[in-house]
């Protein structure tokens, strides 16, 4: 998809030199609201890459080209490849403030003038293919635009950051090393100055985000990528326990197609039970998990882990017995 992104600058730049407007690399990154570092890489790789005449004329302060037959490649795609251009427009509508689908749709609106042969339309799509978020926390335009900027060009990151946990808002310094897509809500992996540790920052809980002009040497991938995967949902961590958890016959003819974990380990019982294991690192939101089966699931490890889907049971049926006799 990046590629695809990029050749529409190329396009772009193709055709302002063809109409005799000598773009540069401040237009090309106005124009696309992308850095001028990123702009000037754009044109390097038309030059080097794609070998553009280019030739840059000093009182105009624009480009030419030194051989105006030159001609940008072609991008062919497969029917394959516009339909998964088009349906990822719909999957991320509401992500992002909608910057991303908005963008993949100017591609699909390319793409399908230029393969009308193919039988798509976005009419078509639009009625056949729909996705639905819920729960999700969608990030405001400019905040992610910010934080993927950052992010590309390793620059520290300045916002202000509220908690839900306590309910504090404070001004953070961050080094960006990962936005994450998870179930509809954008978050970002980053080395926290102030905390001198990792966090995760929902895109959504920043305000004020804003660009330092200082960058940051990427630290080594082995030293973050645990916090993204490995062990069950969002919460990450170094050390894994085994989950095991227990559905009745009615609910394990539901849960037997579900995928909660790369790595889980499935098995039917003689009366129709199913035993669900998988790696956790974290209890909270696959406590959630399991509470949203009520009697239908059982937990039976780790202790912990059964101990607390216990206590909070209590809980809730001390709620509505209290509600109830009230």
């Amino acid at each position: 998809m990046g590629d695809h992104l990029a050749f529409e600058r190329y396009t772009w730049f193709d055709a302002e030199i063809r109409a005799g407007r000598y773009p540069n690399a401040i237009r090309l990154a106005e124009q696309f609201e992308i850095s001028e570092r990123t702009a000037k890489r754009n044109i390097t790789f038309m030059r080097d890459m794609l070998g553009a005449p280019l030739e840059y004329l000093r009182d105009k302060r624009g480009y030419i080209y030194s051989d105006t037959s030159f001609s940008l490649p072609a991008l062919h795609f497969s029917q394959e490849e516009v339909l998964a251009v088009l349906l990822a427009r719909n999957l991320l509508t509401c992500c992002a403030g909608g910057i991303i689908s908005d963008a993949i749709g100017r591609i699909g609106k390319k793409l399908l003038s230029e393969t009308k042969s193919m039988g798509l339309s976005e009419e078509l799509l639009d009625r056949l293919f729909s996705a639905s978020w819920n729960g999700y926390s969608p990030a405001q335009a400019d905040t992610f635009q910010i934080a993927a900027q950052s992010l590309l060009e390793s620059r520290l990151l300045r916002f202000s950051y509220h908690s839900p946990l306590d309910a504090q808002t404070s001004d953070r310094i961050v080094e960006p090393h990962h936005l994450q897509h998870y179930m509809g809500t954008w978050i970002l992996l980053a080395w926290c100055r102030q905390r001198q540790d990792w966090r995760k920052f929902i895109l959504s809980r920043m305000s004020a985000p804003a660009l330092s002009g200082d960058q940051f040497p990427p630290r080594p991938v082995a030293e973050w990528w645990h916090h993204l995967s490995g062990a069950y949902g969002i919460f990450q961590g170094n050390d894994h326990v085994h989950v095991k958890l227990l559905f009745c016959p009615a609910r394990a003819r539901w849960v037997r197609g579900q995928l909660w974990h790369p790595d889980q380990h499935m098995e039917a019982w003689p009366d129709g039970s199913l035993l669900l294991s998988l790696p956790a690192a974290d209890f909270r939101e696959l406590k959630l998990r399991i509470l949203q089966y009520g009697a239908e699931v059982e937990v039976l490890e780790p202790q912990t882990l059964r101990e607390e889907i216990r206590r909070e049971a209590l809980a809730i049926n001390a709620l509505y017995t209290k509600s109830t006799s009230s």
